[in-house]
Formats: structure tokens, sequence, C-alpha cells
């Protein structure tokens, strides 16, 4: 497994990523025991970067991750939390406020049964929050050693930098796939010049890369894809039909599987530091992986670029839609 160093941080990490999004109920019911041997298959493979958020599920899945490293020694793992999510009724806010980061901050600590987190990082913006309320609590949080780092999730340039001018940020962690490229414009650049690590969400395209969607699949109605009108109708149709021929350009071509080649795809950028890969299957996980090792040249970048053409953008999520 090939291994980087995360920006300013100069956290040590694997190029692949687990996350633990899929693990907190979002994405339908979970399977605990497969979820688990999940994890350890990744840490066997030579995963050493881990991520998680109290917001997936509220303890669910940083109780789980905690749960599948326990048998490895604490400073061999990096581990990568975030904050700022508060349930409320059926669903979650944004809540960055000082109280709730300290809470939060707690409970994932109790969850994840550790002493520090390597990387805590703040989930979405919190418009209701001044920027320099959140900064300045997680920079105590540092001083006081329950966190080593701070980054951010989900953030634009503009709302880095208001950020940065009381608490300088060390990662960024966007969402970035074949069907949704915006942060190239502006927040890659931005990344780059600040020496801000940055672990990209959601390679996959929320699954649409895996290979496994068909215009007749059904989503778990608890999945919020079930909900989202990208997964659904003449759009997904029409991306299917973007995956399709993907598909034979990696495996008819290059020999190698579909999400192998959207993971690669997302390794190649070089503002791109780590992409952040999850599955419930562990059977899955060796594929994942040996995306790391996978070299793209110029022609087949071409090649790809011109099949996305005419592709319809993929978003995912916010707080309020889930």
């Amino acid at each position: 497994m090939k291994h980087t160093n995360l920006g300013k941080s100069g956290l040590d990490v694997s190029r692949i990523a687990f996350g633990t999004w899929q693990l907190g109920g979002d994405w339908g019911p979970t399977d605990t025991g497969a979820a688990m041997d999940a994890i350890r298959r990744a840490a066997d493979g030579g995963v050493t970067f881990f991520d998680t958020a109290q917001g997936y599920g509220f303890g669910q899945s940083e109780q789980l991750l905690a749960a599948a490293l326990r048998h490895l020694r604490r400073q061999d793992v990096v581990i990568a939390t975030k904050g700022g999510l508060r349930p409320e009724g059926t669903g979650v806010v944004r809540d960055a406020s000082s109280a709730w980061i300290r809470q939060g901050v707690e409970a994932s600590l109790r969850a994840l049964d550790t002493d520090y987190v390597d990387l805590y990082q703040v989930h979405w913006p919190d418009p209701a929050t001044p920027f320099e309320e959140t900064a300045d609590v997680l920079g105590k949080l540092v001083a006081d050693g329950k966190l080593l780092h701070v980054g951010v999730s989900n953030f634009d340039v503009e709302q880095m930098e208001a950020f940065s001018a009381t608490l300088p940020i060390e990662t960024l962690q966007p969402p970035y796939h074949l069907f949704r490229r915006e942060i190239e414009a502006e927040v890659l650049p931005y990344t780059a010049a600040n020496d801000i690590g940055v672990v990209v969400y959601g390679p996959l395209a929320h699954g649409l890369l895996s290979g496994h969607l068909t215009v007749e699949t059904e989503f778990d109605p608890a999945d919020w894809r079930s909900k989202s009108s990208v997964f659904h109708g003449a759009s997904f149709e029409r991306n299917l039909r973007a995956v399709d021929l993907l598909r034979q350009l990696a495996e008819g071509e290059l020999g190698i599987t579909l999400p192998q080649l959207a993971v690669a795809w997302t390794l190649h950028n070089p503002a791109v530091d780590v992409a952040i890969v999850g599955t419930r299957d562990p059977a899955h996980v060796d594929e994942a992986l040996a995306a790391a090792d996978i070299v793209l040249d110029d022609e087949v970048m071409q090649r790809i670029d011109q099949i996305m053409i005419g592709a319809v953008p993929v978003g995912g999520p916010s707080p309020e839609g889930m």
C-alpha cells in the first residue's frame, strides 16, 4: 500500500482510507459482522487510515470501527472523525458551536475508546456559528491533547480562509468523483497552494461507479439514494450508459475493474492525497485497495474525459436532506 504525507499535518497515511459512512445507517441496515470483517481486511491489506464521524449513526459507526481495530496498536493507525452535526427530531442539523463541539469530541473519544483523535474534522460549515468560535474551541482541544490535527469537510475556499484566520486548516475532505468535479476549479488549487492535505470521499459516486447498479435497482427505504433524483429516471439511465462505457474501458482494455478505474482516477490528480473507500462486504476490500497501485496514462485520462461528456452531475446529500 502506497503512503503519503497529509499536507502540513505531517501525518503519514495510506493513500486509500477506509471510510465508515455506510456503517451508520444512512445506507440501510448494516451486517455488523461483515462490516467488522471488512475493516479488518483493510487493515490486513495495509490501510492505516480510517475515517468515521459522530454523525454516522451518532456512535454506531465509531463504536464499530473501534471494535474492529481493537487488536491493533493505537499508534499504528490514524483515526479521523468528524463533528458538528447534532440530532434533532428525525434528522440532523449543523451545530459547530463551542458547546456542541466539546460534547461531540468527548462522545467520539468514548465511542472510539481512545484518548485522542489523530484528525478531527468539522463535518459541514455551520452558518449559525462564527468560524472563529469553532476554530478557537478546536485549538483548545488540540492544546489539551485530545485532538492532534484539525481539518474541515465540505468547505469552499472562502470558508477555509475564514476558518484559518483563527486556526490554520490542515486537511480538507471534499466530495470528488467522475460525476462531480467542481473542486478542480478553485478548491484544489487553493489546497495545493496552502499545503492542505486533501482526502476525497465518494470516489465511486455513491455506488454509481461500483458497477452493481442498474435501472432495476431498488434501494432500501432507509438508504438516502432511494429519495435522490439522480438515482432514478432519465438522468440515472443516462449516467448508467456512461458507466457501461467506463466498464468496457476498464475491463476490456486495461484489465482492471470499474471501481479500480474510478478510484485510480481520483488519485491521479496531484492535488489529491487520499481517496476514501468504504464497503460493507469484505470480499470487495482487496479490489479497492489495489487501486492505489494503478497508474493511468494521459491517453486513458483523455478517453475517460470523452466518455464523461454529457454525463449528468451527481451530488450527494446535505445534512438537511438525510
